[in-house]
């Protein structure tokens, strides 16, 4: 069976930068253990499979895997998602896709980029010791959770978050839990980095699904709804931010690095 497979750098303004992320297009799905394996295969942070829709509520449905599991939400790989479709669709200006635990996002065309539409994963407080002595700091930070295993860690400066050297082995006993470490950011209003070690990924380069959960966070500390942010990982992402009622609006790039088949 020959599939076809394009890797896309999402938030990236030239290959090499953002987020890679594999999208598949599907004629029906596969059993969810093939679907698996080949983001397995794949070995990138998330692989994006898409199947079209026929009953008019959405374009087409989505699913996403890391190389170990399912995830509930993952932007990034939604975005480059919407740039396949939109890339070789110049008459569409946006694309409805249904997932199985997110609900319905959207991607259109924004300018040069686009706009994501995710929901808004607004935290509570929690005490999170454990997360917090595995990235190594010291003291109380603050710290906040979303049911959907999102752990969000406040420091004080960017510097500080740039400087993190966490134990990848003391947070993936945590679980399938996001770590989100974040700060007001140096030349951008907020910084932050990413660790799913959990599902496989020490560090991610650019985490839409981290936006969803921060930016409710930020607009209510920042006192206005549409900001800028930084991922600072090694590859690094910029993002435009706004909280639309109980949507996060996320602004970025992509650039189609490969294109190919997956022999099956």
């Amino acid at each position: 069976m020959r599939l076809p497979i394009t890797q896309i750098d999402a938030f990236a303004t030239k290959a090499f930068e953002g987020n890679p992320a594999a999208v598949m297009p599907l004629a029906d799905w596969l059993d969810d253990a093939t679907l698996l394996a080949i983001a397995a295969e794949n070995n990138l942070s998330e692989t994006a499979f898409i199947v079209a829709s026929s009953d008019g509520e959405a374009d087409f449905d989505l699913r996403w895997f890391t190389p170990t599991a399912e995830v509930v939400l993952c932007g990034h790989a939604t975005l480059a998602s919407g740039h396949f479709v939109l890339s070789s669709s110049p008459d569409k200006d946006r694309v409805r896709f249904r997932t199985r635990k997110a609900g319905m996002l959207e991607v259109a065309r924004a300018g040069a980029g686009y706009e994501l539409a995710l929901p808004a994963w607004g935290p509570s407080p929690k005490p999170l010791p454990a997360i917090v002595a595995a990235l190594g700091l010291e003291g109380t930070p603050e710290t906040l959770w979303h049911q959907h295993r999102y752990g969000l860690i406040v420091l004080d400066t960017a510097d500080q978050v740039r400087a993190l050297d966490p134990d990848f082995r003391a947070l993936a006993r945590e679980g399938d839990v996001l770590t989100i470490v974040t700060a007001p950011g140096d030349d951008t209003d907020i910084i932050s980095r990413v660790f799913a070690c959990g599902a496989g990924i020490d560090e991610d380069p650019v985490t839409g699904s981290a936006h969803a959960v921060m930016v409710p966070y930020w607009a209510t500390r920042l006192g206005r709804d549409s900001f800028t942010a930084y991922q600072a990982s090694q590859r690094g992402g910029h993002l435009t931010c706004t909280l639309a009622g109980n949507l996060v609006l996320l602004g970025g790039n992509c650039v189609t690095v490969m294109e190919g088949s997956f022999l099956l």
